[in-house]
């Protein structure tokens, strides 16, 4: 787990100076050691976190003729197996890194080389040979990977801020990436908040040829994926020999791991692997809110945490304690994206990174075994949705802002707000006819939803106290294997995800896994009451992050809302995460996570 970054010089050659600048700028992404390499129009930088082979597995990494530079980011989960497989074809290798592999496999394989790597990562490869640099982003979007096409040069690295280390200016707002932010919490697809700079997708490949031609790939998808189980019995023996290949190799670490630990069935379940491939104490954490609105999970992960015998830590935090930590959260973030739950996350991380170095969740197994109330909306409000929603699928087709009209907005984002779903209809994927309505709203979420937000969220929060995330349910043959599953094995009336209950009630009490899901939630409308809203109103209807996109009248109006019935919350949310990324990434003046301005210094500004 690290970042990266790098230049394809398109005139002359790199400008050292401005990649170092790219690459101290993910300095939170790789305390243990950083690596520099120029090849003449090639430059790639790399800072890590030492995971396995902590002593030789520095990048960039080169193969023994020094053809091949690699920089890389994630976990080749199968490195054993792929390093053996390559060795029997003649491969040497120098170091036991997991990233090693990935230089042979390019010799091997060419370009298919990214189908035989089973993890999450997002990597950088330059043959001298070809003087071809090679890009890609592991097939669910586990890992970031961003790209910037200047007319001098091509800049890509794992996190925006250290392209705006690269760009001249303050960064422009694309509208269109705005109005999905506004209306669905994330912005989706190629596009970014930040014009010009883009979104490697998962999954895909971009290749910049000698000559400075960029082209771009899919070199996986869930295309090919049909309904294959119909029978739990057959179903349940299949997903046994797939969790005793994938969960031994997920554990491959040569340092300390622990659990983020919900409560809820996926955390649960996963706890249940780990001390079955393990078998060895770990460390575990929750958080939870007692005595705010919001529904409290902490007595069934601390019930849980004895039945394992984890050593456990319950967090407890107040408002003021995770609202102090906004402005850190946005700046890790890089992107808008507004998932309460970051705070509570990122208050995991800090707390996590003192003890460990690798932490695992349960990412994934809502979109992988149909978990969402979402997917089991019942016919006659999929059909009133439908009369309201033309050709919109009637799923994900209400924003947050669409109650509260077009008085709100700025004619400029009024215009962009026609194209805010544009991603999510793509993602729908009409066009693969042997999918039920299930499969399409899984597939939908896990090309949107799940990169773009949740995933977001694992990725940053946890980098930013140097944590490597890792989250089994998505290693790609178990989202294949949940996509293959008939309607019927994970959806039974109001119970979502029944195969992987029933396939768990092995390992857990029952009454645990067929509880009704209550989600984990953060009491972010408990708080936007009170002092902090007699703030808001004095600060968002004029503040200069809002009045370009939003009317100052139609703020205000929305603040009264609030106040009287409490039922704004998210739309007061996307504002005030404008306010403080504003704030704080217009020439991105702040490389230290620990030396932000406040709340209190953001909303006065």
């Amino acid at each position: 787990m690290c970042g990266i970054a790098g230049i394809f010089a398109l005139e002359g050659e790199v400008d050292r100076e401005i990649l170092a600048r790219m690459q101290a700028r993910l300095g939170h992404r790789g305390p243990d050691g950083q690596g520099i390499t120029i090849d003449g129009r090639v430059g790639l930088a790399h800072t890590r976190l030492s995971i396995i082979d902590l002593e030789h597995g520095h990048q960039p990494l080169f193969d023994r003729d020094q053809r091949l530079a690699l920089v890389a980011n994630g976990e080749i989960y199968n490195h054993v197996e792929l390093r053996e497989q390559l060795q029997a074809l003649g491969h040497a290798f120098a170091t036991r890194s997991d990233c090693e592999p990935v230089l042979a496999a390019w010799r091997e394989y060419g370009r298919a080389f990214v189908k035989h790597l089973h993890g999450m990562f997002a990597l950088a490869l330059h043959d001298r040979d070809s003087g071809e640099l090679i890009l890609a982003r592991d097939r669910l979007g586990i890992k970031p990977l961003f790209v910037c096409r200047r007319p001098e040069a091509v800049y890509f690295a794992s996190e925006i801020k250290a392209l705006l280390a690269a760009l001249p200016g303050n960064p422009e707002i694309d509208p269109l990436a705005l109005a999905a932010f506004a209306q669905m919490n994330f912005a989706s697809g190629r596009q970014t908040v930040v014009a010009g700079i883009e979104r490697v997708l998962p999954g895909e490949m971009l290749r910049i040829d000698a000559d400075g031609r960029l082209t771009r790939e899919t070199w996986w998808s869930l295309s090919h994926v049909r309904t294959r189980y119909h029978d739990f019995d057959e179903a349940a023996a299949v997903f046994d020999d797939l969790l005793a290949s994938v969960i031994p190799q997920h554990l491959r670490s040569d340092v300390p791991w622990g659990l983020f630990l919900s409560g809820g069935v996926d955390s649960s379940v996963l706890l249940a692997l780990l001390d079955r491939y393990a078998g060895t104490p770990l460390h575990s954490w929750s958080v939870g809110f007692p005595g705010s609105s919001v529904h409290n999970e902490l007595d069934a992960a601390t019930a849980l945490a004895q039945r394992f015998g984890t050593r456990h830590t319950v967090l407890e935090p107040d408002a003021g304690d995770l609202l102090a930590r906004l402005p850190a959260c946005v700046w890790a973030a890089d992107e808008l994206m507004g998932d309460y739950a970051n705070l509570p996350v990122d208050l995991l991380a800090r707390h996590a990174s003192q003890s460990v170095k690798v932490v695992f969740s349960g990412e994934g197994g809502d979109e992988v075994f149909a978990g969402y109330g979402r997917y089991r909306q019942a016919a006659v409000k999929r059909w009133l949705s439908l009369l309201r929603h033309p050709r919109r699928h009637a799923f994900r087709s209400r924003g947050i802002l669409d109650p509260l009209g077009n008085g709100l907005l700025q004619p400029r984002l009024a215009e962009a707000m026609r194209h805010w779903r544009d991603d999510i209809a793509r993602a729908w994927a009409p066009e693969i006819r042997h999918w039920s309505r299930l499969q399409h709203m899984q597939h939908t979420d896990l090309r949107t939803w799940l990169p773009d937000d949740l995933l977001v969220k694992a990725d940053r929060m946890l980098m930013r106290h140097g944590v490597e995330g890792r989250v089994p349910f998505l290693d790609h043959r178990i989202v294949e294997f949940g996509l293959s599953l008939a309607d019927d094995l994970k959806i039974d009336g109001r119970n979502g995800k029944v195969f992987l209950k029933r396939w768990a009630e092995r390992l857990l009490p029952k009454a645990s896994l067929w509880s009704r899901k209550k989600g984990f939630t953060v009491p972010v409308r408990d708080w936007l009451r009170g002092p902090l809203l007699d703030r808001l109103q004095r600060s968002l209807p004029h503040h200069p992050a809002l009045t370009p996109w939003f009317r100052p009248r139609g703020i205000e109006r929305l603040l009264d809302a609030q106040r009287r019935h409490g039922r704004h919350s998210q739309a007061l949310w996307i504002m005030l995460h404008l306010v403080v990324w504003h704030g704080l990434f217009p020439g991105c003046r702040y490389d230290d996570p620990d030396d932000l301005p406040t709340l209190d210094e953001l909303l006065d500004a």
